[in-house]
């Protein structure tokens, strides 16, 4: 399948904003009451790298990118 690379810039960007929102929720659910803020801050963004990672390895196995 090719697509052009507005698509695929496309499918980059919404990528992105779902591994944001992924690690956003994760960072959320981690936090504990009195526990310092970087705790979550550190969860969310292993989690943002982890899933963005996933997300552009499914893309590119499928062949889309």
């Amino acid at each position: 399948m090719e697509l052009s690379l507005g698509v695929k810039v496309l499918l980059l960007v919404t990528c992105t904003l779902f591994s944001m929102l992924v690690a956003i929720g994760a960072g959320w659910l981690s936090h504990k009451p009195g526990a310092r803020k970087r705790d979550g801050v550190l969860v969310g963004g292993c989690t943002f790298g982890s899933s963005l990672t996933l997300c552009l390895l499914v893309l590119t196995s499928l062949g889309v990118l």
